[in-house]
């Protein structure tokens, strides 16, 4: 995967950094497959709503697991708000 730019990122902790942007890729979580760009702020891999939401997934926060959603449970849809 490759850089192609940059991003100003701003945590949770409110602090704000410049991070890396990737070129394109194809995320697949539980069959759901969306092109997204990723954010590279280190050597750990993390999974964020934003995918999340592309993706169409729920959190079930009880189990502890990502579930579809059961509106869509076979396939994920983008919502326009």
């Amino acid at each position: 995967m490759r850089i192609v730019g940059q991003q100003i990122a701003k945590y949770a902790d409110g602090r704000k950094d410049t991070v890396g942007v990737t070129e394109a890729l194809f995320i697949e979580l539980l069959g759901a497959e969306q092109p997204l760009y990723a954010l590279v702020t280190g050597d750990m891999v993390l999974v964020g709503q934003v995918v999340l939401e592309k993706l169409d997934l729920l959190v079930d926060c009880k189990k502890q697991r990502l579930i579809p959603n059961p509106d869509n449970p076979n396939y994920p849809v983008t919502y326009i708000l």
